[in-house]
């Protein structure tokens, strides 16, 4: 009895050691526990160059025909430590305002953009901006808004399962070197929970993904520790009218993906039907196919990293050839995200960050992969977006500029990075 007895109990910690051993170690490998942050140092005119008027800018994008960079800025630092649905502060006072900023990479200023129409509240998180096919000097900037939801803060009690959120999307037109950009509408749906981040395929059809589908509580945690809530979703929406101003009409939203674990970011590709999608629970970035007819994701490359990934983005190496192109996907996050609990309220908080860039390696399916910049969090907070500008090679040298930003960044900072 005592021989069945040990045998049943050395195979069940067995068991538990197969099964909860790469979990953990995946927590552990991801969460930074390991991980001793450091400064990457850089040459005279190198950098670091700090942007002003760019406080906490959660996403960045290059707008490549103009080459201009588009942000969303929260742009004080009391409102995102009250609330940010995205890392699950939920205290919605002071009201935010938050704004649209246009950075000039090549004088590395920051152009604040006036709002046309636009009223309320605005605390920023993920932004895309696409052109306009009908008018060449202008831009559509679509924009997660995260609203707090009045039918929980502002009756006596809320009915039971009400989220505190009520976040929308705000679609944006913007006349390029002007210095306002107009509101067109509101998208609100009850698919959209949770939006972190957007991708346009033009100016009627975009996708949002649903980084959780809790908005708070222990089961929002599980979300991020256990690799099999995968519970998120990524959401398509075909704007019909333009015109409509009530934020639940004149769309459709359909399910366009399921099934991956914290999906959060998304990004443009190497082709227009090709999109890339952050996991940073997952460490991962997904390369996904649209389907143009049902408009549905299909995950066909899963590229693995050893820190967080937040928003990707993709350089196209202008100077490639045929011996060598540095195109690749750029991703960055928090390097030791295990500490975030404790940092996340504290406003003078240090969260180091890592930011990593990613290519084919010639001939094969595997990814060649070089860390561009890391930091204890004193130049660079929390480091959730990143793209890089290209600089004409010297000596066969390719380098080019990272621009980088962080939710919780006191600046977004460039550096100048050999590829």
């Amino acid at each position: 009895m005592g021989f069945w007895h040990s045998t049943f109990g050395l195979g069940l910690v067995a068991g538990l050691v197969i099964y909860w051993g790469p979990i953990i170690w995946h927590v552990v490998k991801i969460g930074g526990v390991l991980d001793t942050p450091k400064q990457t140092l850089f040459g005279e005119g190198e950098g670091p160059i700090y942007i002003e008027d760019t406080i906490h800018c959660e996403d960045l994008h290059h707008y490549l025909p103009a080459n201009l960079l588009f942000t969303a800025c929260e742009d004080t630092i009391e409102t995102r430590m009250g609330w940010f649905p995205g890392v699950g502060h939920l205290e919605p006072h002071p009201p935010a305002r938050g704004s649209i900023h246009v950075v000039d990479p090549q004088t590395f200023t920051s152009r604040r953009l006036e709002f046309e129409n636009f009223e309320g509240s605005f605390v920023t998180h993920g932004i895309d901006v696409i052109e306009d096919p009908k008018h060449k000097g202008a831009v559509y900037i679509f924009a997660v808004n995260h609203l707090p939801n009045p039918e929980y803060f502002d009756v006596a009690e809320p009915v039971e399962g009400t989220l505190k959120g009520r976040s929308q999307i705000e679609i944006f037109h913007h006349v390029l070197q002007s210095n306002t950009v107009q509101h067109i509408r509101s998208i609100r749906h009850s698919l959209i929970r949770t939006p972190n981040d957007i991708v346009a395929s033009s100016p009627t059809s975009f996708y949002v993904t649903n980084d959780h589908y809790y908005i708070d509580g222990y089961m929002r945690i599980v979300e991020i520790l256990w690799p099999h809530a995968k519970w998120s979703s990524i959401i398509h929406v075909d704007v019909t009218d333009f015109k409509s101003t009530d934020a639940t009409e004149g769309f459709k939203a359909t399910v366009a993906n399921e099934g991956l674990w914290n999906n959060n970011g998304l990004g443009h590709s190497r082709t227009d039907t090709e999109i890339v999608i952050s996991s940073p629970a997952g460490g991962q970035l997904y390369l996904a196919e649209e389907n143009t007819v049902n408009k549905t994701l299909s995950v066909h490359t899963t590229i693995s990293f050893s820190t967080v990934c937040d928003n990707p983005s993709y350089y196209i190496d202008p100077y490639s050839t045929e011996d060598d192109d540095a195109s690749g996907f750029v991703v960055g996050g928090i390097s030791q995200h295990f500490t975030f609990p404790k940092t996340a309220k504290d406003p003078n908080g240090l969260d180091p960050v890592q930011i990593w860039y990613a290519r084919p390696e010639p001939g094969t399916d595997k990814w060649q992969q070089k860390l561009l910049f890391e930091d204890d969090g004193a130049r660079l907070r929390t480091a959730s977006a990143s793209v890089l500008i290209p600089i004409k090679p010297v000596d066969g040298k390719k380098k080019a500029w990272l621009f980088a930003t962080g939710f919780m960044s006191k600046s977004m900072i460039a550096v100048q990075v050999e590829l």
